[in-house]
């Protein structure tokens, strides 16, 4: 079996890459920071597998195109679009917004490089011969709880994930009548990297190998959307029905909301 991975370097990423590393394992494995992947290449040659790696920007639509193209040369049969940033306000004693720049990195990286990922790797999928199940490749992509609200503290993070949900989940049919499922991945804190820094309540938090465990598990079933914690989704999507004035009274008091409470990663 074949599996790429963008942003093996960390998280969720290189949680997968440790699971699925096993003898004659193919993997290729991708991240922008080449100490981080080559620490990853290591530690899963040494489980057995076979590790191809990349320093790799995902918002470079052709590079990532020919990477995707020459990994497949033989088939690509799972395909794990890890690579995210997030951020929020910055810190500030007035009213601050987003930075520009930032909040345009954070939709060039989650958004577009995800679609960077997502599309060479559906018609690189295509041309497969289906296997006896008829299956001819899966696709599975980091959203977040977050995209469920519109969240003042974290704009850019929340409106990016929640358009590569919605675009995921509405592909999915059209595609899986081709033989390629589509799964989204909407999870709400992970004991990660990203997270690291956060200096408030995070509900739900979750183990790297526990979100592995279930996000592995959903893109074998060929689950459309994977949500968890469960109660934690259900109450953002139920929030979001509130209207946003009301919503507000709620987010805009909560310590990540704050200028500087949502640290960049």
């Amino acid at each position: 079996m074949t599996i790429l991975i963008t942003g093996a370097g960390s998280g969720i990423g290189q949680g997968l890459a440790h699971r699925l590393s096993r003898p004659y394992q193919t993997l290729f494995l991708g991240d922008l920071h080449s100490d981080s992947l080559n620490l990853t290449q290591a530690q899963c040659s040494s489980l057995g597998a076979v590790v191809h790696t990349r320093c790799i920007d995902v918002r470079d639509r052709a590079e990532m195109a020919e990477w995707i193209s020459e990994s497949g040369r033989s088939r690509l049969d799972m395909v794990f679009a890890c690579a995210g940033l997030t951020g929020g306000l910055p810190p500030s004693h007035g009213y601050p917004s987003e930075r520009e720049e930032h909040a345009r990195a954070i939709f060039e990286t989650n958004l577009t490089g995800t679609l960077n990922t997502l599309f060479p790797a559906i018609e690189q999928m295509r041309q497969q011969k289906p296997d006896k199940n008829g299956h001819r490749g899966r696709i599975c992509v980091m959203s977040s709880v977050a995209s469920f609200v519109s969240y003042p503290g974290t704009p850019s993070y929340s409106a990016s994930k929640a358009a590569i949900d919605r675009f995921v989940v509405a592909s999915a049919p059209s595609l899986e009548r081709q033989g390629i499922s589509l799964t989204s991945v909407c999870c709400g804190f992970v004991k990660t990297p990203m997270v690291r820094a956060n200096r408030f309540p995070m509900p739900g938090l979750v183990s790297t190998e526990e979100a592995v465990r279930r996000i592995l598990r959903g893109t074998l079933r060929g689950q459309r959307r994977i949500m968890f914690p469960f109660w934690l989704g259900l109450g953002a999507r139920l929030t979001d029905l509130l209207p946003p004035r009301l919503a507000e009274r709620y987010y805009c008091r909560q310590p990540s909301a704050q200028p500087g409470g949502m640290p960049d990663y």
